[in-house]
């Protein structure tokens, strides 16, 4: 393959299908993924960064994101590399869940949902967050982060909430916790593609990597971890060495800019939120499956024949 863009042989069939009116779209779940990024020595929020001769600070490259390799084992994207998320849990709407920061108001607004489809998203992000990668966005007070969240408490309770056995909301309460919503910034959308099998409605998060707290590979679902530049994994991407889906490309590149994982939260405010759906079409014999706005990932399909 020229790049790491990761395509499904079956796709091109049900492409076809869906084309000629044989296929049923499935309704798409809501799901949330966060960006953890850490600022790394040279940046210029980092205590170790020294000003270059001409005054300059050394940004080093920008901040760094956390990112997982799925086991190759898994029915989906199986051996690409994505960030920790998952699922909303029917139980993150629980309006119970203690909350600090903007209001399930406010980011029912800048989400475009409803207040409680709004709390279940920025519960999701938070909870798979700890679930995947062991980093909780919460603390004992509104202006406070938990400083470690390791021992075999912590564990324990982490499992509890992977196997389902207790909701976030309760998780929060035992421990005395708050969700810190302001830790977030609402970065992208993005809609699997009518034609797959299994379809997420998935909202893409930025947030910076609390001091004390370090991500570990917490997933049963990925055989690796990695804390890696954007413009270091982009690279791997173009020369195919990296396998990534379109919005885990798309969304690296778009970090591109930021030197600090501070600049990329204060940048999340204005990110435009228009969910990114794939669309396929018939055309001169073939079937054309493009990305609205990331004409990177287009693809044309023979009929009958694999993509190019």
């Amino acid at each position: 393959m020229a790049n790491g863009q990761w395509f499904p042989p079956e796709w091109p069939e049900r492409i076809r299908a869906l084309a000629d009116g044989t296929l049923t779209p499935v309704a798409p779940k809501r799901a949330a993924t966060v960006m953890l990024l850490k600022d790394t020595p040279g940046s210029p929020d980092s205590p170790e960064s020294q000003a270059s001769p001409g005054g300059s600070p050394d940004t080093g490259g920008g901040p760094m994101v956390h990112m997982l390799r799925r086991r190759a084992s898994m029915a989906f994207a199986g051996g690409a590399y994505a960030y920790p998320g998952g699922g909303v849990d029917p139980r993150d709407d629980d309006r119970h869940v203690r909350w600090a920061g903007p209001s399930r108001a406010w980011w029912a607004a800048r989400l475009g949902v409803g207040e409680t489809e709004a709390q279940a998203i920025v519960c999701a992000a938070v909870r798979e967050t700890y679930e995947e990668a062991g980093v909780l966005l919460a603390g004992s007070t509104p202006d406070s982060v938990v400083g470690d969240t390791t021992g075999a408490d912590w564990e324990a309770d982490r499992a509890a909430l992977v196997a389902r056995e207790t909701s976030f909301a309760e998780f929060l309460d035992r421990r005395g916790l708050v969700l810190r919503s302001d830790l977030l910034g609402a970065w992208t959308r993005w809609i699997t593609p009518e034609f797959e099998a299994r379809r997420y409605d998935t909202f893409f998060f930025v947030a910076a990597l609390p001091t004390g707290q370090r991500t570990r590979n917490a997933s049963t679902e990925a055989d690796r971890t990695v804390w890696i530049r954007p413009a270091d994994a982009a690279a791997g991407y173009d020369r195919g060495e990296l396998l990534m889906m379109p919005p885990t490309i798309a969304t690296l590149r778009q970090l591109l800019p930021w030197a600090t994982a501070a600049e990329a939260l204060a940048a999340a405010p204005a990110r435009d939120l228009t969910p990114v759906l794939a669309r396929a079409r018939l055309e001169d014999g073939e079937v054309v499956l493009s990305w609205p706005g990331h004409d990177e990932f287009t693809k044309h399909i023979p009929t009958g024949g694999a993509p190019a």
